[in-house]
């Protein structure tokens, strides 16, 4: 009998626009569902929108169609990451990999939830994304969340 992974780990590395991040995202299977968890530093300090200049933070935080990391272009890494993962077609706001904003705390942040749309096995392959701006959960079909700062991907522990 095959038996499925029930936790899974994403080892976040920072990209050429914010390359002091690091941390993990623990993905922990639960009755219902799954409780996702990250810890998180080196993150850009906020400075809010003024000027014609988008915010940098909260960040959006988002788990992504494929779990490939590679940099590619540096003025936009990490596209080879593809779309936010929405297996079933939600609107954006409300799929599988809408994920709420991380807050910096002088660089850090740390934080769970739980969510029924996903089980551990669901998100092995793919990848999470630490994005420049927060996501306004309503452009479609990824939340206007700007540059992507910083990548990992879920590999079962």
């Amino acid at each position: 009998m095959f038996l499925l992974p029930t936790v899974a780990l994403a080892m976040m590395k920072g990209g050429p626009l914010a390359p002091d991040i690091s941390g993990t995202v623990y993905f922990k299977d639960v009755p219902g569902g799954c409780c996702v968890s990250a810890r998180i530093t080196g993150l850009p300090r906020y400075r809010p929108a003024a000027n014609d200049k988008e915010p940098i933070g909260p960040h959006g935080f988002h788990l992504h169609e494929c779990g490939n990391c590679e940099v590619g272009n540096p003025e936009e890494p990490f596209l080879a990451a593809g779309e936010h993962w929405n297996p079933s077609k939600q609107p954006h706001g409300n799929h599988a990999g809408d994920f709420p904003v991380l807050f910096s705390n002088n660089g850090f942040a740390h934080m769970s939830f739980f969510t029924n749309k996903f089980s551990v096995a669901d998100v092995i392959g793919k990848a999470v994304i630490i994005h420049a701006n927060p996501d306004d959960y309503r452009t479609q079909p990824c939340g206007n969340a700007g540059k992507r700062l910083a990548c990992g991907a879920i590999t079962a522990c």
